[in-house]
């Protein structure tokens, strides 16, 4: 585990987060500061900072976790559409390579890169990734 990687705490079980996919090689966990609500993480579990560090029997099957949570963000919470983003290096704000998977609905606002944050209620990110999980499984 890297230094003081929060997305390694929470792989180890140290750190909490309200996971939606975990399996062997990744973890999915809702972003705690969404651009959405539903807005997914998807991590390797082995540390790795970006995408030219990911090793290349982990490609094929990271990307077929995020096919898996786009497909999860419509069927789940009725998202008309996802956005799907990373970052390598600059303004990545956790040096640990991570995926977003954003649920989108047309007039939804979000324009560029620009991406207003927001938060979940009481017992709501729990609730969201519930219905996430489900149309995961």
């Amino acid at each position: 585990m890297a230094r003081a990687c929060v997305f390694c705490s929470i792989v180890a079980g140290d750190a909490e987060a309200h996971v939606v996919l975990d399996e062997p090689p990744f973890l999915a966990f809702l972003d705690v500061r969404p651009v959405f609500k539903g807005h997914v993480l998807l991590v390797p579990r082995e540390h790795h900072e970006t995408l030219p560090d990911l090793p290349a029997e982990l490609r094929d099957g990271f990307l077929a976790a995020a096919q898996r949570i786009a497909v999860a963000v419509k069927d789940a919470l009725g998202a008309q559409g996802s956005f799907v983003a990373m970052n390598n290096t600059v303004s990545q704000s956790v040096p640990h390579l991570h995926l977003h998977v954003v649920p989108r609905t047309k007039g939804d606002g979000l324009r560029g890169f620009f991406w207003p944050r927001t938060r979940y209620d009481d017992g709501e990110a729990a609730t969201y990734a519930a219905r996430l999980r489900e149309a995961l499984a």
